[in-house]
């Protein structure tokens, strides 16, 4: 692709987006669908021409894995509790690994594949993505609970699939042959140098823009800049010094956010929206890939294989984590969050990283992949907007159990805390006073619909969105909360 190919690509890229943002936010429709669907039409028609080693893809494509695991890692602690990590830490951990093996056995079943590659492409399906997942998580309609559990999930396996990938590919392409020597020096560039590079480069970078700040005051625009350098420097330092680079731009983030570093919000605004131009244009280049490659996957077989990984493994994983643990969540929540395990970006991100690393069958592998994540984004795409809609319905004609929490953590958690109750001769007492107290209407969606008694006065708040609210509220007022 010539220069002013490209320039024209990421122009249409970005005010097609930005026409058609209004039309996604109402309909059954996404990004992701839209722009792997128009990649796909320009390969098929020959506008768009790109194989697996495009020095463009690999640009595009290294970019945004290191941009999206910076973002996930800095965002840890940002939007909820600092436990909410703990709750789907459970499906990143026992689920990851039951989705692995269950589309790994498909694998060698459906594909005929040996057994390290279905290891292989197990571990690039089993990362969920959080862009098709965006209309879900930002829907109010969700409880709150149930929305963390999906956006923190999906924001943080790519660290968990990221290690075990580099190991099977490792495995696969007979790099860490040579013995346990080669072993050990393999381990520790991936596994202590990368993650140690982006932890040095990301709270030294952080404290010098701190410091600098507060004694010169850097323009907005500069700070802004100054987060995408961070990630560009953590990946080259470490790719550099012989470790991974991916691991360490998620070490970056994850260093500024473990330190509390007080940077300007234009620091992550500016980085989203690189991270977001990022991505569409990495959908437009892998369907135009995909448009020559899909056809070397056997249709029958890779259809059922997306059938497997969508409605058998996500559902089984998500099914036996919820169950052991016995979580507070209705049989709507649970369907909900076993459903929306979409295969997106990171997995066609992945497969290119097996692809490029020449590892045996890894161009196969990409293509099975593609196949997979062109029914995912469909699928998931075409129907997050109604089933949020139906499960809002829920939501508003009857109490559900996960609405009674503001955290994913809580869900879990079966002791109640003891709360100071009083009576409405109290409450009524407590108005006359000087300083009355502020009372708060915390009831669920459906029990404030059915009933039209209103405390005068009252301010409206969500209960599973009570944590958030209280953090912005003044300590040393009384307030009354009421539910019924």
């Amino acid at each position: 692709m010539d220069l002013v190919a490209g320039f024209g690509l990421v122009g249409a890229i970005v005010i097609v987006s930005g026409l058609v943002a209004g039309l996604v936010d109402r309909g059954p429709i996404s990004f992701p669908i839209i722009f792997l669907g128009l990649g796909l039409g320009l390969g098929a028609a020959g506008v768009l021409e790109v194989d697996v080693h495009d020095p463009l893809l690999e640009a595009v494509a290294a970019l945004t894995l290191a941009l999206v695991l910076f973002l996930d890692a800095f965002n840890l602690e940002g939007g909820g509790s600092r436990k909410d990590w703990l709750v789907p830490a459970l499906v990143l951990g026992p689920g990851t690994a039951i989705v692995i093996g269950v589309v790994a056995g498909a694998g060698v079943l459906l594909l005929d594949l040996a057994p390290i590659s279905a290891l292989l492409l197990g571990a690039v399906l089993s990362s969920t993505d959080a862009v098709v997942l965006r209309d879900v998580v930002r829907d109010d309609r969700v409880p709150r609970p149930v929305r963390r559990i999906l956006s923190v999930e999906a924001g943080t396996n790519d660290i968990i699939v990221l290690p075990l990938l580099l190991v099977l590919m490792a495995i696969a392409g007979g790099d860490a042959a040579g013995g346990a020597g080669d072993w050990a020096l393999f381990g520790v560039r991936i596994f202590i140098l990368g993650p140690a590079v982006g932890a040095a480069v990301g709270a030294i970078g952080a404290w010098l823009m701190t410091r600098a700040d507060a004694r010169y005051s850097v323009r907005r625009e500069y700070q802004a800049l100054y987060g995408v350098g961070l990630v560009l420097s953590s990946y080259a330092a470490a790719v550099a010094l012989g470790g991974d680079g991916f691991l360490a731009a998620f070490f970056a983030g994850l260093a500024i956010t473990a330190l509390d570093q007080t940077l300007c919000d234009c620091f992550l605004e500016f980085g989203d929206a690189a991270a977001e131009m990022s991505m569409l244009l990495a959908f437009v280049l892998f369907g135009a890939l995909l448009s020559s490659e899909l056809s070397s996957v056997p249709l029958l077989s890779g259809l059922a294989l997306a059938a497997v990984v969508i409605l058998i493994a996500r559902p089984l994983a998500i099914g036996l984590v919820l169950s052991l643990r016995r979580a507070a969540l209705s049989r709507a929540a649970r369907a909900f969050i076993a459903w929306f395990g979409p295969r997106g970006l990171n997995s066609l991100l992945f497969a290119l990283l097996v692809a490029t690393a020449d590892v045996p069958g890894g161009d196969f592998l990409l293509a099975v992949t593609g196949l997979v994540v062109v029914t995912s984004v469909v699928v998931h795409g075409s129907t997050a907007t109604p089933l949020s809609a139906w499960y809002g319905r829920k939501v508003s004609g009857e109490v559900l159990a996960e609405e009674r929490f503001g955290t994913a953590t809580g869900l879990f958690e079966r002791a109640e805390a003891a709360s100071n109750r009083i009576t409405p001769a109290q409450l009524a007492e407590m108005m006359k006073s000087d300083e009355p107290p502020v009372i708060v209407d915390v009831r669920t969606r459906s029990q404030r619909d059915r009933d039209a008694v209103r405390i005068p006065g009252s301010i409206r708040v969500l209960p599973d969105s009570v944590p958030d609210w209280a953090t912005d509220q003044l300590k040393d007022r009384p307030y009354v909360l009421y539910c019924t």
